[in-house]
């Protein structure tokens, strides 16, 4: 079968990290363009020149956007995935560089050089949407578009209790995407929550994986013992859970298409995500919302991924 083309926009990030694990264990990765998000455009830029180090693949990293839109923005994520985005683990200066490209003109650029790319949004969409508005031609360039974000039904994971961290750290840049996108893949949080993985075994593929799953175990303690401070059960793996959609959308086994919008001005609800459910709208579909995905085929990618 041939390998999906992908170009993952991200803002490593923890669980960016596992996804760019799988993306190059799976896919043909033709580059990470980089956005501010999770921490500071500085630290996102570097994590993705030290995870592009530990696979060993001449993959370009393009530095983006250091900051939304609009307004700035109202939190980061810090506390879940350590000041630096990796968990604190003090790692060496990288040896991959930075392209001295712009990550919006590197998604311009590999839209038109190829017909085949999945584009992977792993963070804010900051970059894509300001790629959308350079070149409108942009969503009928790419073969798909896969989207981690959102809340489908309001259980969200920011201070704005409906929205989810990925658009509510841009939400005018994800109302550009959605209005601008025909149609995409949405992964929003609420079926990652469905989808964790049981503590014991994800401890067992990291003692059996190589330096992959190392590296993983160590970044991955500060957003671990956020979640079971905050309650939350298992090993939750948002951005690798987008990738697996984005590797192989068979993996999907239920899903649902619908019209999702950005709320921008709520007070209380900033960045929520506000589905359609029963077409009132009069709107066409333009998410494919993956509802349930194949449990043990998504477990398989990963254990690959850490080399278990």
């Amino acid at each position: 079968m041939t390998k999906p083309q992908l170009l993952i926009d991200t803002d490593p990030g923890v669980d960016d990290a596992l996804a760019i694990l799988m993306a190059h264990a799976h896919a043909d990765v033709h580059g990470l363009t980089i956005a501010a998000g999770n921490v500071g455009l500085g630290h996102t830029v570097r994590n993705a020149r030290t995870l592009v180090d530990l696979v060993g693949m001449p993959t370009p990293v393009f530095a983006g956007c250091p900051t939304p839109l609009v307004r700035l923005p109202e939190e980061d994520a810090v506390h879940v995935h350590g000041t630096d985005g990796l968990g604190d683990v003090g790692f060496p200066e990288p040896k991959t560089s930075v392209s001295n490209e712009h990550a919006v003109q590197a998604i311009l650029r590999l839209a038109h050089e190829r017909s085949d790319l999945t584009l992977v949004a792993l963070g804010p969409l900051t970059n894509l949407a300001l790629a959308v508005r350079l070149d409108p031609s942009l969503p009928q360039r790419v073969k798909r578009l896969v989207i981690m974000g959102g809340a489908v039904t309001g259980l969200g994971n920011t201070g704005k209790i409906p929205a989810e961290f990925n658009i509510g750290f841009d939400p005018e840049a994800a109302h550009v995407v959605f209005e601008a996108f025909p149609t995409f893949d949405l992964v929003d949080w609420e079926i990652v929550l469905r989808h964790a993985f049981d503590d014991i075994e994800f401890d067992g593929w990291l003692a059996a994986g190589d330096q992959r799953a190392r590296f993983f175990e160590q970044v991955f303690r500060t957003a671990r013992a956020f979640n079971l401070k905050r309650g939350r059960r298992g090993v939750i793996a948002a951005d690798a859970l987008a990738m697996a959609v984005a590797i192989d959308p068979t993996i999907v086994t239920r899903c649902e298409e619908r019209h999702v919008a950005v709320e921008m001005d709520g007070r209380l609800t900033r960045g929520a995500t506000v589905v359609d459910w029963s077409h009132r709208f009069g709107r066409p579909a333009n998410a494919r919302i993956a509802m349930e995905v194949d449990q043990a085929r998504f477990g398989a990618m990963v254990r690959r991924a850490l080399g278990a």
